[in-house]
């Protein structure tokens, strides 16, 4: 009997946030954490950042860098709570609202990363941008969570990333900002 082959995790393509857009979600996370439900404040590995998932998928190489030339940051909006996932835990995340930048950068990604099966939410179709505040959130401490965050966030991003899940590595894919790192193994 042969042996099943180990369980591969999505790695993925996601776009930073500006210091100061990163450090009101760092906030969050933290008043999150103060009110002792799930918040992603406990993941505290250097990877761990507030971001944008691009796409997702098993397997996933990173974009040559290439196809960023001449990308200048543009503003983001991080709306109104969501939630994703059914039962009792859910996944608490802000809304990104999908700005015309966004979707041409998600666009050119798709275009340059080819075709693949991308991770649940990622796809055509399914993709809703979001920055994600807690996993795993019970649906009873909703309320509670819900006080402790505060109205939209307006920032910027410009710096985009490739996680590989399964080497456990961060690669910057545009230009340094001082405040990414380009490899950081976790």
């Amino acid at each position: 009997m042969r042996d099943p082959e180990p369980r591969r995790s999505p790695s993925a393509i996601e776009l930073l946030l500006d210091p100061e857009t990163e450090s009101a979600v760092r906030a969050e996370w933290d008043a999150l954490a103060a009110l002792g439900v799930s918040s992603l404040a406990a993941h505290t590995a250097a990877s761990n950042r507030p971001h944008i998932t691009l796409v997702a998928r098993v397997g996933l190489a990173p974009v040559s860098p290439e196809v960023f030339a001449g990308m200048s940051a543009f503003p983001v909006t991080l709306g109104a709570p969501l939630l994703f996932g059914t039962g009792e835990r859910r996944v608490l995340a802000r809304s990104v609202v999908p700005s015309a930048e966004l979707l041409a950068l998600r666009s050119t990604i798709l275009s340059a990363a080819g075709s693949g099966e991308d991770a649940p939410h990622t796809g055509p179709g399914e993709w809703m941008p979001h920055v994600a505040l807690a996993r795993r959130i019970r649906v009873a401490d909703l309320p509670a969570a819900l006080d402790c965050l505060g109205g939209e966030i307006h920032g910027w991003a410009d710096v985009v990333r490739h996680w590989d899940a399964d080497a456990g590595v961060v690669t910057a894919l545009t230009a340094d900002d001082g405040y990414t790192r380009h490899t950081c193994p976790i």
